[in-house]
């Protein structure tokens, strides 16, 4: 065994010695990378992929996943300081079935199975039935807002109250409960939902009114609606609404704006920024109109007409002297009498005139203000770019500011309005890189590498093959080698002239007449 390794690594070195600088290096390269592409692709196709099976963990139901994975000899990590557990993709839907199906996740509360768990033969007590059954509602009420769009961990206590027979209904204590709420990074409740939790809450626990129910979270206190009964802002649901049409109308109208644009500057050298101002002012009024007629003098339709003629004759008397006479009174004045006459006329005309009752109620949505910003890619602005795009922009804003009340005709009001940017933009494509590279891009250099050794191994092969044959083109089975005829040579400086002209003449001959030597001896 020992003669065989040294035949083998006599002949190797025999090669090694044989090859020149090049091949030497390119040998040397091909071997460097065939081990490094076996080491990666061995790395590679060992490892374990893991995924995130369980987030933001307490340290209870840690150590219960924890004991699971154990017992059932299933590989984790844990990440996130304990709160993040990492099972392998294999095993990773496996894991979370089953998980679930025991309740090993509970977040940290204890719901009313605590009831079926360590009881005793012989019953508890009242204090301890009262203490299990506030422990478990806690945790039931805890499972419920948990499961709530966007919560990432609660704490729940509820306070009952004592149960007495000689307490009224007006004296008898409430319930109340304290509840903290933790959301997810980044999440923001609407109002909708936040009366969805005081909801939860009232119908979980019995005897609990909204005014006893304390939602808090990290960023401040939650509260009700005033529809619901507490002290919120009553129109927050209005207002989240207002919110999302604003958003929905600066949308709209950026994405038609990139639609028309897109085809002349490129999509990927365009940037729209629209910013409004709506008014969402709902106003009814009433007017109550009366005129006259048209093409009827000013007047109305005579409806009724009354004229009244009357005339009377009668005498009047006008003053004299105090009579003393046989026939007069004395101390009594004389009249002296006249016959007059009198007349009087009256008319009253009924006239119907046009009674007008307006109802006017002036819808909400209407724009009071709009600002356009338009970023172009700066090799794609020309001028004529740039005077056709304000122009369509200024247009555009004439056109959604008319009922704003804004005098639209001014081009320097409007002109304000409408803005384009020419920038050179930054190339994101850099921020997508990856963290490594791709298994798909890993198997093509592989593959690459082993066909470069595969081609450098036929090469060497081909020209060893070659050689050989050289060789056994001379003397069969043997190297001829160049000889020197000691005989004729009458002294040892002229067999060391001819060694010496023989090295520098012929290295290789000189050489190979040296192995001859050493071999005959």
């Amino acid at each position: 065994m020992n003669e065989k390794f040294a035949q083998y690594r006599a002949r190797m070195t025999q090669y090694w010695n044989e090859m020149g600088k090049k091949q030497k290096l390119w040998l040397g390269g091909t071997i460097g990378v065939l081990i490094l592409s076996i080491i990666l692709l061995t790395y590679l196709f060992s490892r374990t992929d893991y995924e995130l099976a369980f987030q933001d963990l307490d340290s209870t139901d840690a150590a219960a996943v924890m004991s699971y994975l154990d017992s059932n000899k299933i590989a984790y990590e844990l990440t996130n300081g304990g709160k993040s557990i990492l099972v392998p993709t294999a095993d990773a839907a496996k894991v979370k079935v089953e998980a679930s199906s025991q309740g090993l996740v509970q977040n940290g509360s204890i719901g009313f199975e605590a009831f079926n768990q360590g009881s005793s033969m012989f019953g508890s007590t009242d204090r301890e039935f009262d203490v299990k059954y506030r422990s478990a509602l806690n945790g039931e009420v805890q499972r419920l807002l948990n499961g709530m769009q966007g919560v990432q961990k609660s704490n729940v206590l509820v306070n009952l109250p004592q149960e007495s027979v000689f307490l009224s209904t007006e004296d008898k204590e409430q319930a109340s409960a304290s509840i903290m709420i933790t959301f997810r990074p980044g999440y923001r409740p609407t109002q909708k939902e936040v009366d969805g939790y005081y909801n939860l809450v009232k119908t979980a626990v019995p005897k609990m009114s909204i005014e006893n129910i304390t939602i808090t979270s990290p960023e401040g206190e939650l509260t009700a609606s005033t529809e619901l009964g507490g002290n919120g802002i009553g129109n927050a649901t209005v207002i989240e609404t207002h919110y999302q049409v604003q958003r929905k109308y600066e949308n709209d109208l950026q994405r038609s704006i990139q639609q028309f644009l897109s085809p002349i500057v490129g999509a990927g050298n365009l940037v729209v920024n629209v910013t409004s101002s709506i008014n969402f002012d709902k106003k009814s009024s009433e007017e109550k109109l009366v005129r006259p007629l048209e093409n009827n003098n000013n007047n109305g339709i005579i409806i009724s007409k009354q004229e009244a003629s009357k005339t009377s004759t009668g005498a009047s008397g006008s003053g004299g002297v105090a009579g003393t006479g046989e026939t007069d009174v004395p101390g009594y004045q004389a009249t002296n009498s006249n016959t007059g006459t009198s007349e009087d006329i009256s008319s009253t005309i009924n006239y119907e005139v046009d009674h007008i009752n307006n109802m006017i109620e002036s819808g909400p949505y209407v724009i009071k203000d709009l600002s356009i910003s338009v970023g172009v890619e700066k090799s794609k602005l020309s001028d004529a770019a740039k005077t056709d795009i304000n122009a369509f922009l200024t247009s555009l804003v004439r056109a959604q500011l008319v009922e704003s009340g804004q005098d639209v005709n001014n081009d320097v009001l409007v002109a304000k309005k409408v803005s384009i940017i020419g920038q050179t933009f930054v190339d994101g494509t850099g921020s997508a890189s990856t963290s490594g590279i791709s298994l798909g891009w890993v198997i093509g250099l592989g593959l690459a590498a082993l066909a470069l050794i595969g081609g450098l191994g036929f090469v060497v092969i081909r020209r060893r093959k070659k050689a050989a044959a050289a060789v056994e083109e001379g003397i069969p089975g043997k190297v001829e080698y160049p000889t020197i005829d000691l005989d004729s040579v009458q002294n040892e400086s002229q067999v060391r002239k001819q060694l010496e002209t023989l090295a520098k003449r012929k290295p290789e001959e000189f050489v190979n007449l040296l192995r001859t030597w050493l071999v005959d001896e």
